[in-house]
């Protein structure tokens, strides 16, 4: 079963406190109580996603969830072929 999302405030708590008051990673994942392969995945995404502290203006918790977590892309290969399950019986 995945993981549970970390909530946009701690998103936000997490690059504020990195970005902005310049703590390590350990120190940011004490702060927010997660852990630090969450800080580390956290900043991994925010780079990926192009932000930057402070975030833009306007740029409200759904539009920062779109950035971190784009949605997966659609397989665009041609579906399976059935197997002839009378042959195979």
């Amino acid at each position: 079963m995945p993981a549970e999302r970390v909530t946009m405030r701690k998103i936000k708590d997490i690059l504020r406190l990195k970005w902005g008051c310049g703590l390590s990673n350990r120190q940011v994942a004490a702060s927010c109580g997660v852990a630090r392969s969450t800080v580390a995945e956290t900043l991994y995404r925010a780079k990926a996603a192009g932000l930057s502290w402070p975030f833009p203006e306007g740029l409200d918790d759904q539009q920062l969830e779109t950035r971190l977590y784009p949605a997966a892309p659609s397989p665009t290969g041609p579906p399976r072929a059935v197997p002839d399950w009378a042959t195979l019986h």
